[in-house]
């Protein structure tokens, strides 16, 4: 009896996030040998070797390999603080930096 193409998506599925959660790096880089769980980090890691930036600042032309570098740039134009320190209340653009006041309280005591 074959099974119904449902259920081979199901199996396909099954074996992929049981792959993800054991931490399975299939995906390696044929540069430096590094290894990724995901083709997509494989992608983003590549563009350390080539340069390559793709994201670029609308407002000043600064380029980004990494989207999420491009979204925390974007805040030094915006001027938005998402990161509340709920101690003192400042904010900071970044939670590199609240974390970094954080432990710079604790080393204080």
């Amino acid at each position: 009896v074959k099974p119904k193409k449902s259920h081979n998506r199901e199996i396909s599925h099954s074996n992929n996030v049981d792959k993800t959660h054991t931490g399975e790096k299939r995906y390696s880089c044929e540069t430096c040998g590094k290894r990724f769980s995901h083709p997509s980090d494989l992608t983003a890691h590549m563009r350390m070797h080539t340069g390559e930036k793709p994201f670029s600042c609308e407002r000043c032309g600064k380029s980004f390999s990494q989207r999420g570098s491009l979204t925390v740039h974007m805040r030094t134009h915006t001027g938005e603080k998402q990161y509340l320190c709920e101690t003192c209340g400042k904010r900071f653009s970044q939670n590199i930096y609240l974390t970094i006041l954080r432990q710079q309280r604790k080393s204080s005591l």
